[in-house]
C-alpha cells in the first residue's frame, strides 16, 4: 500500500482516463440519440461548406505535389539519359573529326542547364507546395476538435434542458447542468469562430498558389528549353558540317574518274615525232578557248591564260603531288591544259586566286574534281 501510493500521478492519470473514457460515450450516446433523431443536431450550413471545400482543396493539392514530384523524378531521368547519350557521342566522336571540341563543349552545358533545370524546380516550386500543404493537417485537426466539441455542447444543452423539464427539478444539479454547458458552449465558439474565419480564406488562396506555381514552372521551363535549343542548333550545325565533309569525300572517291592520264602517259607514253603537231594543235585550241572566254560575257579582267574562275564549295585534301588543296570558299583561276589530251574527264588545272594576289604568277598550278567547285 505504501509503495502505491508513493508513485505520484497515477491516481492523476487514471482520473483523466476515466474522464476522457466518460467524453467518448457520452458523445457515443450523443451521436446515436441524433442519428435516430431523439436530439436536435447544431447545423451550420456555410460552415459545412467550407469543410468541404477545405477537403476537395486538400484533395487537389495533395495530387498536385504527388504529380509534380512525379515531374521532378522524370527530370531528373530526362537529365540522366540525356548525360548518358551525351557522354556516347563524345566517346564515339573520334578527335579527327570536324567539330570534336564544340561537341565535348555542348555535352558539358547540355548536362548544367539539366541541373539548373532541376534544381530550379526542386528548391522553388517544390518546396512552395511542401509550404502549402504543410498547413492543412492542423486545420484538418482542428476541424475534427471542433466537431467533437460541437457535440459536448450539444450533449451539455440536451442534459440542461431534461433537467428543467423533470417532474423533481434539482436546482443543484440544473445550475451544475447550465454552468457546463456555459463551458462546453464557450470552448466551441471559440473553435468554431477561427475555423470560420480561416476556412474561406484558404479557400480563396488556392488561386494565387496555382498562379504562382505553374507561371513560375512555365518560365523555368521556357527558358529551358530555349537555351536547349540553342545547344541542339549548335549540335546540329555541327553534325550538318560533318556530314558534308563526309559527302564531300565520297564524291571525290565516286565521281573522280580513273588515274588521271598524266600518271598513265608516265607509265606507258614514249614521246614519238608525231607527239609535235599534236602539241602545237593543243596550244592554239587552248588559246582560242581563253580567247572565246574573255569575249563571252565576263567583264572582269583576267590574268593571261586564265579560262574563268570558280569557287570550291567543299574541302579538298590532295592525295598526290600533282593536286591541288583547296578549302571551301577558295576562289580558283582555271587555267588550259597544255596538252588537251593529258585533261581527265571532271578535272580541272587551276591555281588559286590567293596566290596569284600575292605573288603575281600562275606557278604554283594543280589539278582539282570539278564537282567539288561552281564556275562564277
Amino acid at each position: 500500500m505504501a509503495e502505491e501510493q508513493g508513485k505520484p500521478g497515477k491516481g492523476i492519470n487514471t482520473g483523466k482516463l476515466a474522464t476522457s473514457m466518460q467524453k467518448r460515450l457520452s458523445r457515443a450516446q450523443e451521436k446515436v440519440l441524433q442519428k435516430l433523431g431523439k436530439a436536435d443536431e447544431t447545423r451550420d450550413t456555410a460552415f459545412e461548406e467550407g469543410v468541404a471545400n477545405f477537403n476537395k482543396q486538400m484533395a487537389e493539392g495533395t495530387k498536385l505535389q504527388k504529380d509534380l514530384r512525379a515531374y521532378l523524378a522524370a527530370v531528373k531521368t530526362m537529365h540522366d539519359a540525356s548525360k548518358r547519350l551525351q557522354d556516347c557521342l563524345a566517346d564515339m566522336y573520334e578527335p579527327e573529326w570536324f567539330g570534336k571540341e564544340e561537341v565535348d563543349t555542348i555535352a558539358e552545358e547540355t548536362d548544367i542547364l539539366w541541373s539548373d533545370y532541376h534544381d530550379k524546380l526542386a528548391d522553388n516550386s517544390m518546396i512552395a507546395m511542401d509550404n502549402y500543404l504543410a498547413q492543412f493537417p492542423d486545420i484538418k485537426a482542428r476541424i475534427a476538435k471542433r466537431d467533437r466539441k460541437m457535440t459536448d455542447y450539444d450533449s451539455a444543452r440536451h442534459h440542461f434542458g431534461s433537467l428543467q423539464k423533470g417532474k423533481k427539478q434539482d436546482q443543484a444539479k440544473i445550475a451544475k447542468a447550465e454552468e457546463e454547458l456555459g463551458r462546453a458552449q464557450k470552448v466551441f465558439e471559440e473553435i468554431n469562430v477561427d475555423l470560420q474565419d480561416e476556412l474561406p480564406q484558404l479557400w480563396n488562396s488556392r488561386v494565387g498558389f496555382y498562379v504562382n506555381t505553374f507561371q513560375s514552372m512555365a518560365g523555368y521551363q521556357q527558358r529551358f528549353h530555349k537555351d536547349m535549343g540553342k545547344l541542339n542548333q549548335d549540335l546540329n550545325d555541327v553534325m550538318t558540317k560533318l556530314d558534308e565533309q563526309r559527302l564531300a569525300k565520297k564524291a571525290g572517291k565516286d565521281w573522280k574518274p580513273g588515274p588521271k592520264k598524266s600518271e598513265a602517259a608516265a607509265a606507258n607514253h614514249s614521246v614519238t615525232p608525231d607527239a609535235a603537231p599534236k602539241t602545237d594543235t593543243a596550244v592554239a585550241a587552248a588559246a582560242g578557248a581563253a580567247t572565246t572566254a574573255v569575249t563571252n560575257g565576263s567583264s572582269e579582267a583576267l590574268p593571261a591564260g586564265v579560262i574563268y574562275k570558280v569557287k570550291a564549295m567543299h574541302d579538298y585534301a590532295a592525295t598526290d603531288g600533282d593536286e591541288l588543296e583547296m578549302k571551301a570558299g577558295d576562289v580558283v583561276l582555271v587555267l588550259a591544259w597544255e596538252n588537251p589530251d593529258e585533261q581527265d574527264d571532271g578535272w580541272l588545272m587551276g591555281v588559286k586566286e590567293s596566290h596569284w594576289l600575292e605573288n603575281k604568277d600562275l606557278l604554283a598550278k594543280g589539278v582539282f574534281p570539278e564537282n567539288f567547285t561552281q564556275k562564277l
